[in-house]
């Protein structure tokens, strides 16, 4: 039987999304060339012998539309003859691009895969896709009488998970700490240097520098200064700025195929592609996706939530990742050991690729043979992958 392994996987470091964030000046396009070429030269392929690069955007629009996946190989200078697919799970779109990828592998449709994605919010803002407006609401009548016409909202959600678990303000606020503060360790320990690949940036004044190094990291935070800002989703509320995912530019990308084939190609794979689900909640609280996905992973792969040795969940809010954690059970010291989105960032069509890109080295760094990774996503939907380290 044929199997899928992750030969290597690369990722930018992740930028401030807004005008003046380090990667604000590149365009997606060639922010996700970037990433294929570094993949390319760091496992001396041919990009020619490449079935198919799947590529996770969210907001397919202006600079991000017309296939971006597509795009991404003509810039890299790849052959023209290699195929490029642009796909929207919102943001678990990467992770999606790596389950499609696996699966292509392991049915033989493709011998070699990448997979990966990009999300430029500083020139793409968040939700541009599906503003409405004069080409109308994405969601259509049907969806609206089928939920009262309820304002789908993240951020109302997101206070919702926390009033069902109990969650309250300092306690998000502590998880947002954690996460700075492990990312911190991570990039004065270089974890993150055998994943990133440098980008040479341009600023407004012309100056050129290379940037390697996530932007979003905050130092010396502390609970009375997260106190003290605003919650917008709701008066004396417990989200805000502080204990959510920022907003983000990166891109990241893995090379997928199977065992053979990489022996083959004299390249040593870093983990298998063990078992991936994908499952739907109700699209109000929208962002609950990771706990009943992350039920049907480990039941279909017959392990335990003691088995895994690490666990990436998307910290799109403190209440997501806390509350994931909370309702399994999971060891708080393996979530998220080098940081997550309120830390990192979230450039939203890149996130999954970025998290798995951070979880198997973390899990070849520290021979863990068991990770999960798992995000929710926009409609109410959630990904889950469990990896195995070979």
């Amino acid at each position: 039987m044929r199997d899928a392994v992750i030969v290597d996987a690369v990722r930018t470091a992740v930028g401030k999304g807004k005008p003046g964030g380090a990667l604000s000046g590149v365009h997606p396009v060639e922010l996700s060339a970037h990433v294929l070429k570094a993949l390319a030269e760091r496992n001396s392929l041919d990009p020619g012998a490449v079935d198919d690069v799947i590529w996770g955007c969210v907001s397919q629009v202006g600079e991000q539309a017309g296939g971006v996946g597509r795009y991404a190989v003509l810039a890299a200078g790849w052959p023209e003859h290699v195929p490029g697919l642009t796909i929207d799970r919102q943001c678990g779109s990467s992770q999606q691009a790596v389950h499609q990828a696996a699966a292509g592998v392991i049915a033989g449709q493709y011998d070699i895969a990448v997979a990966g994605g990009v999300e430029s919010m500083s020139r793409v803002p968040m939700g541009a896709s599906n503003a409405g407006g004069q080409f109308g609401s994405p969601f259509g009548r049907l969806v609206a009488e089928r939920y009262d016409n309820f304002v789908f909202n993240q951020g109302i959600g997101a206070e919702m998970i926390a009033e069902e678990f109990g969650l309250t303000r300092e306690e998000l606020d502590q998880h947002a700490l954690d996460s700075h503060g492990r990312a911190v360790r991570a990039i004065t320990e270089g974890r993150f240097k055998s994943q990133i690949t440098p980008v040479t940036v341009t600023d407004a004044e012309g100056n050129t520098r290379v940037f390697d190094t996530d932007e979003g990291v905050r130092r010396g935070g502390t609970l009375e200064a997260l106190a003290g800002l605003k919650t917008p989703f709701k008066e004396d509320g417990v989200i805000s700025a502080g204990n959510a995912s920022q907003i983000s530019d990166g891109s990241a990308a893995l090379l997928i195929t199977t065992s053979e084939i990489a022996e083959r190609n004299g390249w040593t794979p870093i983990a298998r592609f063990h078992t991936g689900v994908v499952t739907g909640v109700d699209p109000i609280t929208m962002l609950k996706g990771p706990i009943p996905a992350t039920e049907k992973v480990l039941r279909r792969a017959g392990l335990s939530i003691g088995d895994i040795g690490a666990y990436e969940i998307n910290e799109a809010f403190a209440s997501v990742s806390l509350g994931w954690q909370r309702q399994t059970g999971a060891d708080y010291e393996r979530m998220n050991p080098n940081g997550g989105a309120i830390a990192l960032g979230h450039p939203l069509g890149g996130s999954g690729a970025r998290l798995m890109t951070t979880l198997v080295h973390h899990m070849k760094d520290n021979g863990i043979r068991y990770g999960l990774q798992s995000m929710c996503e926009g409609g109410g939907m959630a990904n889950a992958t469990i990896l195995e380290l070979l």
